[in-house]
């Protein structure tokens, strides 16, 4: 964990670290501390990801380190992904820290903890750490690209109906205020190739045509995108790219270098399940004169420089530290054992799901095309019901998605997540489906049900 102290030689690290691990494990029981964590992952370092990724023996002492709540099984990691309680422990010590030092830790300490923060992102990101900045989230990071740009009217932005809400509220007021043109294309939730997606985007560009933002997982289906040919095609026409990357970025593995995009934003309490409130905005060196800042900063600085753009005022910093402490344990997990733990559970429940009558996904059948999201809905029920009856009468929280094209409930577990919870899951919708076949359920018409009905799409 990651220490701020500078209280007297009374709090000796090595005994902070081993006082927050007996506690934990006193709590918990089998809870795996965090100072374990990579014993742990060395144990297992010769097998093979795609075998441990079946290992539920081996996840299970990984769960051990979360708080759960018995109540309900949670298959809506998407939104939020909950932090291990090692995270959370360090994170409230951060706060504590913070509160104590007060106005010193402000104003001298802070500025280097930034750059620790912004070092271990971009080594994680694969880019250089004068290109990315710490922000609060996915939507404020594409935001400050989006208004940022100088349009001009009838400059054009390509986008799919698909893409996260709040992005394309914000493209609405960019037409609003610049009269800038926003063309949706409709991504097919079961492509037959990569140069199907590339060519719905390709046949949207016109010599007016300014940015193209394209998610790298889309955040309501999972679907993984070809972004590095969307953006191959896009440089080749003189077309810069944003990618949302708020649901792969530390899901799936993610080098920006190698990616090529312009611009790129995540959210950090998502899959790196960093404290709540932490995001990530990349912007290309030579990308970042090209953006005006939100807020004044507080000094002049180049316009090469992207701090300007990363002005926001005073902000909760522990946050920063719990970044830190984020990396080390998705380092210790390992990218690629996370990765094939996701798919592998997405993949789980997708099968146990295959040729039920009623029951359809809009999620990619190819599984190298999404990984822990994963979309299904029921015929004759609306997703809102969908969502409701598993929460009410099978104690299955998921969240209701009911945009152009998507119709169903989305389910994201997370690493911590059972075959024994999934089955649970599986057996709720084969109840709910049979149902519909002995006429039990009155509502909605499914795939074809009403666009206006719905809940979240984060």
């Amino acid at each position: 964990m990651y220490s701020l102290s500078l209280r007297s030689s009374q709090t000796n690290s090595m005994d902070k670290r081993e006082f927050l691990k007996t506690s934990f494990l006193a709590g918990l029981g089998a809870t795996v501390a965090f100072d374990s964590l990579a014993k742990k992952m060395a144990e297992v370092e010769s097998i093979d990801p795609s075998l441990l990724a079946e290992d539920d023996d081996f996840w299970t002492g990984i769960r051990g380190g979360y708080r759960l709540k018995e109540e309900y099984v949670n298959l809506e990691n998407g939104y939020y992904c909950m932090m291990p309680k090692e995270i959370e422990d360090a994170t409230v010590d951060h706060l504590r820290e913070v509160n104590y030092q007060a106005s010193y830790y402000m104003r001298k300490i802070n500025k280097q903890t930034k750059v620790k923060v912004r070092t271990k992102l971009a080594e994680l990101a694969g880019c250089s750490v004068d290109e990315l900045v710490v922000t609060r989230n996915a939507t404020e990071s594409l935001d400050l690209v989006i208004q940022g740009l100088k349009w001009k009217a009838g400059d054009e932005a390509i986008m799919a109906e698909q893409d996260y809400g709040a992005m394309l509220d914000m493209f609405r007021l960019v037409g609003e205020r610049y009269g800038v043109v926003s063309k949706k294309v409709m991504i097919p939730n079961d492509p037959k190739s990569d140069d199907e997606i590339v060519r719905l985007y390709e046949n949207q560009i016109t010599d007016k045509t300014r940015l193209i933002m394209v998610c790298h997982m889309v955040n309501i289906t999972g679907h993984i995108l070809p972004v590095k040919k969307i953006i191959d095609m896009a440089h080749a026409r003189g077309v810069e790219v944003m990618v949302d990357g708020a649901h792969s970025f530390a899901h799936i593995p993610t080098n920006l270098s190698e990616m090529g995009c312009d611009y790129y934003g995540t959210s950090l309490h998502k899959w790196l399940s960093a404290p709540l409130g932490s995001g990530m905005l990349f912007v290309r060196k030579k990308k970042i004169k090209n953006l005006w800042p939100l807020l004044a900063e507080n000094a002049k600085k180049a316009e090469d420089d992207i701090l300007r753009l990363n002005h926001t005022g005073t902000r909760p910093v522990y946050t920063d530290l719990g970044i830190l402490d984020a990396i080390e344990f998705y380092d210790k997990v390992g990218a690629e054992r996370k990765e094939k733990r996701l798919r592998y559970l997405k993949d789980y429940w997708m099968k146990g799901l295959e040729g039920v009558k009623g029951v359809y996904f809009n999620t990619p059948s190819d599984s190298s095309r999404a990984c822990a999201i994963g979309n299904v809905g029921v015929e004759g029920f609306e997703p809102i019901q969908l969502a409701n009856k598993l929460f009410k009468h099978h104690n299955i929280w998921t969240v209701a998605i009911n945009r152009p094209g998507v119709k169903g409930v989305r389910i994201t577990p997370n690493i911590y997540t059972t075959t024994a919870e999934l089955d649970q899951f599986i057996t709720a919708v084969k109840s709910l489906s049979e149902m519909v076949g002995s006429g039990q359920q009155q509502g909605g018409n499914g795939q074809n049900g009403n666009r206006n009905g719905g809940n979240s799409n984060k």
